[in-house]
């Protein structure tokens, strides 16, 4: 076991931020340098990159959904843009933006989240929340 790396996985994002980037990625780096080894080192290296650039993007579409979990888990907001790294506003302004797409959409006559447990979060975070 790497010594610089914790026992448990982090919860906070400046622990996470401690961690090598490329260590965390190290399985699909691996995969994707397979995948190229005949082609030239230029292109391993955009490889790598494109493969880290669709990381962040897939990422940044999927934290929302994750910040949903964890405040429908009783996450409090501090605890949430502790994970994050996010300002608590940029936290809640995320949630915001997916929760109204996830509100509008219709599955079987029914929004994809729950209103009851949407408003139940909404007054966790309190009353001075602006959509």
């Amino acid at each position: 076991m790497n010594p610089a790396r914790p026992a448990e996985p982090p919860t906070r994002f400046a622990d996470a931020e401690e961690i090598n980037p490329f260590k965390l990625l190290l399985d699909l780096h691996d995969r994707a340098l397979a995948r190229t080894a005949g082609r030239g080192r230029a292109d391993a290296v955009l490889a790598e990159l494109a493969l880290s650039a669709a990381v962040v993007s897939w990422w940044a579409r999927w934290q929302p959904s994750v910040i949903h979990a964890a405040l429908r888990a009783g996450a409090d907001l501090a605890d949430v843009a502790d994970a994050t790294g996010l300002d608590a506003s940029d936290v809640v302004r995320r949630w915001w933006r997916w929760v109204d797409v996830q509100m509008r959409l219709d599955i079987g006559g029914r929004p994809s989240v729950d209103p009851a447990e949407v408003r139940a979060i909404e007054r966790r975070l309190g009353r001075g929340l602006v959509r």
